[in-house]
C-alpha cells in the first residue's frame, strides 16, 4: 500500500486551488490535475477518493484555516469596538495572506459543494463566537439592536469592498487602490459609528 506524502498533498491542494480559480469547476479534472502536479491521477486517489471528496476537502481546509485565523485573539466577551477591530484585522490579514484561497472559497461558496464545506466543526465554533458577540454587544448597549443580517452587511460589508478594490489594485474609476492601515481603520471608524446606539 501506498503512503502519503505530505509535500505531493500539499502541492495538490495548491494545484487544486489555482485550477479552480482559474477554470472554474466546469474543467477542473483529477486528469488534469495530476498533469499539473506532475504526478499519476492514481496518487491522487490516495488522498481523496474522487474529484467531488477532493473539492469538499480543499474548501474545507480553507474554510477551517479562515475561521481559525479570524478569532484569534477574539472573545465574544470583548468589548464590541476592540472585538470589530480584532475580526476586521484578522479576516483582512487572511485575505492578504491567501488571496488564492480566498478566491477559491468564495467560488465554493456559490457552488453545490458549499453546504457539505460549511459544515466544518469550526464553522459551527465560528457561528456561536460570532452570535455571542453580537447579543453581548447588544446587551450592554454597545450595539444598536438591530437583526444579524444587517449587523453583518454594516459591520463587514465595507472592509470586503476595501479588500476587494486590492485584490483588483483600482477602486470606482479605475483609480490605482492599495489598501493601507489608515484607510482600513477611516473605514472601521465610520463603520463602528453607524452601529453604535
Amino acid at each position: 500500500m501506498r503512503t502519503r506524502d505530505t509535500d505531493k498533498e500539499k502541492l495538490v491542494y495548491e494545484k487544486a486551488i489555482e485550477q479552480i480559480v482559474k477554470e472554474g469547476f466546469n474543467t477542473f479534472s483529477m486528469n488534469k490535475l495530476a498533469k499539473a502536479c506532475n504526478i499519476s491521477v492514481a496518487t491522487l486517489y490516495i488522498y481523496y477518493k474522487d474529484k467531488d471528496d477532493l473539492i469538499k476537502k480543499v474548501g474545507t481546509t480553507i474554510a477551517e484555516k479562515f475561521f481559525s485565523m479570524v478569532i484569534n485573539d477574539f472573545n465574544p466577551n470583548m468589548p464590541f469596538e476592540e472585538g470589530m477591530w480584532i475580526q476586521w484585522r484578522n479576516r483582512s490579514a487572511f485575505a492578504l495572506e491567501n488571496p488564492m484561497e480566498v478566491s477559491c472559497f468564495e467560488i465554493m461558496k456559490h457552488s453545490p459543494y458549499a453546504d457539505e464545506i460549511l459544515k466544518t466543526g469550526e464553522l459551527t465554533a465560528f457561528k456561536e463566537y460570532m452570535t455571542a458577540f453580537f447579543e453581548h454587544a447588544i446587551a450592554n448597549k454597545e450595539l444598536n439592536p438591530i437583526c444579524l443580517d444587517v449587523f453583518w452587511s454594516i459591520a463587514y460589508g465595507p472592509l470586503y469592498t476595501l479588500l476587494g478594490f486590492h485584490r483588483e489594485g483600482k477602486s470606482i474609476g479605475g483609480r490605482p487602490f492599495t489598501l493601507t492601515e489608515d484607510v482600513m481603520k477611516q473605514t472601521f471608524d465610520l463603520m463602528i459609528k453607524g452601529l453604535k446606539p
